[in-house]
C-alpha cells in the first residue's frame, strides 16, 4: 500500500514537472516576441509571470540596460519572481538575450534586442496626383478590326505591345490621351506612324500603319489606350534630411491586369481636392482632384511595393498643416488601441486633422501590412466623406505624438472603418533601419 502511494506521487509530480516546463517557455512566447525593438534611450516594459526567477544573460555589453541595470555578457542578471521587465535602449545595436531557470541550467528562451537610433518624420497628409509616367499614354488593350471575315490590330501585328507606354507619334511628343487621340488622328492621314515606346525602360520604335475601316471610314491602329495617371492619393511622411517620401501604403496595380506596375519614372505631383462622392454602405468613395504639374511637381516615384510608393521629393511648398514638423516614429509595439487621429485633405490643398479610434491592433514582429482595424469618430469628416474613401490611401495616422501608421483599406460594407498599415513597416521599405 506504501509503495503504490508512494509511486502514484512521484507520477503525479512528474506529470506536475513536465507540465510546468512545458508551459513555462510557452507564456513567456505569449508575452514576448523572439525580436523586440527598441529606440536608444527608449524604455519597454514587458509584462511576465512566471512562478519561478529567471536569469538573463546577453551575448554583448552597452547596448541595452535590465531594470535599471547594464545587462553584461559576463554573468547572468536575476529577474526576480513576478517582476516585470523593463528593458532600456543604450546604443545602436543588436544583443541576443538568453532566459534560463538556475543561472543557465535549463534554457527557456532566447531572443534578440535591436536598438534603433531614433527617427523623426514630417507627417504628411497632402494629396499627390500619381503619375506613373512622366509623359506618354499606356497601352492597355487591343481594338480588333473585321477584314475580309477575318479581324486583326495594325498595332498588335506590328509588335506594340499591352504594358507599353507611347510617348511620341512620328517625332511629336504625347503627354496625354486627348493629345494622344488628336496626333494619331492627324498624322494617320499622313501615312505609317512611327510611335516611340518606352519598354522595360528603354525607348523602341514601331511603325504601325493604319487601315481605313470601311464601316466608319476612319483609319484605325487598333489599340485602346490610357493615360499614365493613375489617380490621387496622399503623402505619409517625408524625412527633410534626406530628400525622400512614403505614400500610400499599398501597392499600385494595373486596373486591366490586377498585376503590380513597374515604375520607371513615375511622378508624384501637386493635387486639388475639388470634390468629395460620399462613401455608402456597398458604395466606396472618392476624392476627384486636378493635378498641379510643371512647377507642381513634388517628386519622383523609384519603388512600387506592398507598403507603398517611395522617391524622393524635389521641394514641399509650405502647406497649411497642424504638423509642420518632424515627428517621432513610432513603432508597432507602441500602437495601442484607443484614439488617434488621421491627417488629410478634404478641400483644396489644406491639411485637417481628424479624430479616428484604434479598434484593433495586430501583434507584427516583422513586415506584414493590414496592421489595425481603425474607425472614423470625427463627425466632420463623416458629414463630408462618410468615412473612408478612395485617394485616402496612405494619410498619416498619429497616436500619443508619433507617426504610427497609415490609412489603406476600407471596409466596403462599412465604410466608417478600414485597415492601417503600421509606419514602422513603411519606413523599413524605405531601408532607413534595420529590423529584423
Amino acid at each position: 500500500m506504501y509503495g503504490c502511494r508512494k509511486r502514484n506521487l512521484i507520477y503525479l509530480i512528474t506529470v506536475f514537472l513536465l507540465l510546468f516546463f512545458l508551459l513555462l517557455p510557452l507564456e513567456l512566447n505569449i508575452n514576448l516576441d523572439k525580436n523586440l525593438r527598441l529606440f536608444e534611450g527608449q524604455q519597454q516594459s514587458f509584462d511576465l509571470k512566471f512562478p519561478l526567477d529567471l536569469y538573463i544573460k546577453a551575448d554583448k555589453d552597452g547596448i541595452i540596460n535590465l531594470n535599471g541595470n547594464p545587462l553584461s555578457c559576463n554573468e547572468y542578471s536575476r529577474l526576480a519572481f513576478h517582476n516585470n521587465i523593463l528593458l532600456q535602449g543604450l546604443n545602436t545595436g543588436s544583443v541576443n538575450l538568453e532566459l534560463s531557470l538556475f543561472k543557465g541550467l535549463i534554457p527557456i528562451r532566447q531572443l534578440t534586442v535591436n536598438v534603433l537610433p531614433e527617427m523623426k518624420l514630417v507627417p504628411g497628409g497632402h494629396s499627390i496626383g500619381i503619375k506613373l509616367y512622366d509623359e506618354g499614354v499606356i497601352v492597355v488593350g487591343y481594338y480588333y478590326i473585321e477584314k475580309d471575315s477575318d479581324v486583326f490590330s495594325p498595332a498588335e501585328n506590328s509588335g506594340v505591345l499591352i504594358g507599353d507606354v507611347i510617348v511620341a507619334v512620328n517625332g511629336r511628343r504625347v503627354k496625354d490621351i486627348d493629345m494622344a487621340a488628336e496626333i494619331i488622328k492627324a498624322e494617320a492621314e499622313k501615312g505609317s506612324l512611327n510611335f516611340t515606346i518606352k519598354r522595360s525602360g528603354e525607348e523602341i520604335l514601331k511603325e504601325v500603319t493604319p487601315y481605313l475601316c470601311p464601316n466608319s471610314n476612319e483609319k484605325r491602329i487598333g489599340l485602346y489606350i490610357r493615360d499614365t495617371a493613375a489617380g490621387v492619393g496622399t503623402l505619409t511622411f517625408y524625412d527633410q534630411e534626406k530628400d525622400c517620401y512614403g505614400a500610400l501604403g499599398h501597392i499600385i496595380t494595373d486596373l486591366d491586369t490586377n498585376t503590380a506596375i513597374d515604375i520607371s519614372n513615375g511622378l508624384i505631383v501637386k493635387a486639388d481636392i475639388i470634390n468629395i462622392k460620399m462613401a455608402q454602405r456597398g458604395q466606396p468613395g472618392e476624392k476627384a482632384g486636378i493635378f498641379r504639374e510643371g512647377t507642381d511637381i513634388l517628386g519622383t516615384i523609384n519603388k512600387n511595393t506592398t507598403f507603398g510608393i517611395y522617391g524622393k521629393i524635389k521641394y514641399i511648398e509650405d502647406y497649411e498643416t497642424p504638423y509642420p514638423d518632424p515627428v517621432p516614429l513610432g513603432l508597432a509595439f507602441q500602437v495601442e488601441p484607443g484614439p488617434a487621429e488621421i491627417l488629410t485633405v478634404i478641400k483644396g490643398s489644406k491639411i485637417e486633422s481628424f479624430k479616428i479610434e484604434i479598434e484593433k491592433v495586430a501583434n507584427q514582429n516583422k513586415p506584414v501590412d493590414k496592421g489595425m482595424v481603425i474607425r472614423i469618430v470625427d463627425e466632420k469628416l463623416l458629414g463630408i466623406t462618410g468615412g473612408i474613401i478612395q485617394g485616402m490611401s496612405g494619410s498619416p495616422i498619429i497616436q500619443n505624438g508619433r507617426l504610427v501608421g497609415a490609412v489603406t483599406h476600407v471596409f466596403v460594407n462599412d465604410p466608417t472603418r478600414g485597415y492601417g498599415i503600421f509606419a514602422e513597416w513603411m519606413v523599413k521599405e524605405m531601408e532607413f533601419i534595420p529590423v529584423s
